[in-house]
């Protein structure tokens, strides 16, 4: 019997699978200092963004 492949712990709290398959990240640079950013800059960070097909493969072992 295999062993089931376990979830990287780290990987699943900074990444989600969307129900087509592909991997949502959050943008860098929404932490702190957000006061010399301006609200247009903000307002874009708040938005997720995809992975790139090259790193989505290598997130994917972690996601399984």
């Amino acid at each position: 019997m295999k062993n089931k492949m376990k979830t990287h712990r780290g990987a699943a709290k900074r990444f989600k699978r969307t129900a087509s398959g592909r991997i949502r990240r959050r943008r860098a640079y929404h932490n702190h200092m957000l006061s010399k950013k301006s609200p247009r800059r903000r307002r874009r960070l708040r938005s997720g963004a995809w992975v790139f097909k090259g790193e989505a493969k290598r997130l994917a072992r972690f996601l399984p």
